[in-house]
């Protein structure tokens, strides 16, 4: 299995309203896992890729966008455990691909573009009946990497924390990441998610479809005010806090998902959300690949 990266677990972050307000912040560089499987996609990626060894597929299918973390990682997850791969990609063919497509294919991904219209039966039997007759047969990996066994590996993250804390916080896009927090804690720690897609509450619902078979004792929350526009969308105030964080700290936030979780939780410390002796753990979840694509998109630069 892909073996991950020795790296410090936790980056305490110094700013003076921190110290002002007593709280005691710590990124845990997740992004740092691994070279090439960043993050919280190595987490998810873990037990499904032994899965689908221990059932003898060679063949693994998955789904994501053109800028996708999730392609990115698990093109080069199953190239490195020797597994053919296939992306089903949202959107039209465009040539010349982009940086993450072209890695992907690179890695021996073979990659089927759908309309968006046709992606949205991603979960449908029917629609994955027929990418088996297209393809053979092949172990099924979710959009995002979340289903229980990303759940499994994710509650991993918790083993690995050697500190005393009493809220942790993580980035919300597919809910894989903050099931396995919640259900790896109990109701000493607060848990925390930002959501990186515009709308209310239903990414509740995927984190509870995710926690379905499992007692759970934690408390926990999403938390919606910012996301800046929805899903890889970003203003002008966003792309200056990520500049400046990476100015002071030295290390970069991709801004669809971690940029935007360390832009709220910034603003509800110093409003005062949390109470004075409190220690925060923030998970860095990797992502920074994409960030290309959002410098093309919206002709910006972002720190790498």
């Amino acid at each position: 299995m892909l073996i991950p990266q020795q790296t410090p677990v936790l980056q305490q972050i110094n700013e003076s309203f921190l110290a002002e307000r007593e709280v005691i912040l710590y990124l845990k560089r997740e992004d740092l896992i691994h070279p090439l499987v960043s993050g919280n996609k190595w987490r998810k990626l873990k037990y499904n890729l032994l899965e689908a060894k221990k059932s003898d597929y060679s063949k693994i299918l998955t789904f994501g966008g053109a800028y996708s973390n999730h392609i990115h990682a698990t093109a080069a997850a199953a190239n490195y455990e020797g597994f053919e791969s296939i992306g089903i990609i949202r959107r039209e063919e465009n040539l010349p691909l982009n940086e993450t497509l072209q890695f992907a294919t690179d890695q021996g991904m073979k990659l089927h573009y759908v309309s968006r219209s046709e992606y949205r039966n991603k979960t449908e039997s029917d629609f994955l009946e027929n990418l088996k007759n297209r393809f053979g047969d092949f172990y099924h990996i979710p959009e995002g990497g979340s289903n229980a066994l990303a759940v499994e590996g994710c509650m991993e993250i918790k083993e690995s924390i050697d500190q005393n804390y009493q809220v942790i916080c993580s980035p919300v896009g597919t809910g894989g990441t903050l099931a396995g927090l919640i259900a790896s804690h109990d109701q000493t720690v607060d848990i925390l998610g930002f959501s990186a897609l515009k709308g209310e509450g239903f990414l509740d619902q995927e984190v509870n479809n995710l926690l379905s078979s499992r007692t759970i004792k934690s408390k926990w929350k999403i938390n919606y005010d910012y996301h800046f526009g929805g899903y890889a969308k970003i203003k002008p105030e966003l792309i200056e806090f990520i500049n400046v964080f990476h100015s002071k700290h030295e290390i970069a936030l991709d801004p669809i998902y971690t940029g935007k979780m360390m832009f709220g939780l910034y603003d509800l410390i110093s409003k005062g959300d949390f109470e004075k002796g409190t220690t925060i753990i923030a998970l860095h979840t990797g992502g920074l690949q994409g960030i290309k694509g959002i410098e093309g998109r919206y002709h910006i630069k972002l720190p790498k």
